[in-house]
């Protein structure tokens, strides 16, 4: 298991872990009030915390219809997107926060399905009458280049990559892999999310695919980790 140390978030109002020895962003630049950013003090992975309103339901429904081939399980046994199921509604909100990071000419890949989590320490504390829900999944991006763009922010979720395929006019693609988890906290109108981000570039340039894989597991496991350990421990934030 990949070593990771307790950590807050928000002030102490959330408390998980993150990888050892990973910097707090916030002491090297202002990073946005909803959000936490660590950074890897050895490769261009980051690991972002994010509170984030609701999706709402008729946004996932949308979501359904138009991004359904990303995720074909999404349509089994759901017959239509007005007779989808919660499961398949929380699913699609998934799709919804992932795609929002895309810019125009990016692409996204579903790699692992948002797959339903139980959260035993926030549910164990969470108020009487709460309606959670968590998905995990994976995902690859492929951006297109930004004209004059150098590093991107790291409030962008595919932040810091660069290229490792091209595009149709030969213009050099990016790509980068999210390992993700999605928090669904029905009564504080929030979804919560974490975004493990393992840009290839570095590992590209050196033939290290092996490195990769190393990092990709780091992300895989770290997510994990936050599972079973993410807690709320003043949910006064969300009012």
């Amino acid at each position: 298991m990949a070593p990771t140390t307790e950590q807050d978030f928000f002030g102490g109002a959330i408390r998980g872990v993150v990888p050892q020895r990973w910097m707090d962003a916030s002491n090297l630049r202002e990073i946005p009030d909803h959000q936490e950013l660590f950074l890897s003090p050895e490769t261009l992975s980051n690991l972002i915390i994010e509170i984030n309103q609701r999706v709402s339901q008729e946004d996932a429904l949308s979501t359904f219809a138009t991004l359904s081939h990303q995720n074909p399980t999404l349509a089994a046994g759901s017959g239509s997107a007005a007779g989808a199921s919660q499961e398949t509604i929380d699913q699609a909100a998934a799709l919804y926060h992932l795609n929002d990071l895309c810019d125009e000419g990016d692409a996204l890949q579903v790699i692992t399905p948002p797959q339903q989590a139980d959260l035993p320490r926030l549910t164990a504390t969470a108020p009487a009458g709460s309606s959670i829900s968590a998905y995990k999944g994976v995902v690859q991006f492929q951006n297109a280049p930004k004209q004059g763009r150098g590093q991107a922010p790291a409030t962008n979720g595919t932040s810091a990559v660069a290229g490792a395929t091209t595009n149709g006019s030969g213009a050099a693609m990016t790509q980068l892999t999210c390992h993700y988890l999605l928090v669904r906290l029905a009564a504080q109108e929030t979804d919560l999310l974490v975004f493990f981000n393992v840009p290839h570039e570095e590992f590209d340039k050196a033939g290290d695919a092996q490195g990769l894989s190393r990092e990709e597991t780091i992300a895989e496991e770290t997510v994990a980790a936050l599972v079973g350990g993410l807690e709320i421990r003043d949910w006064s934030l969300f009012v």
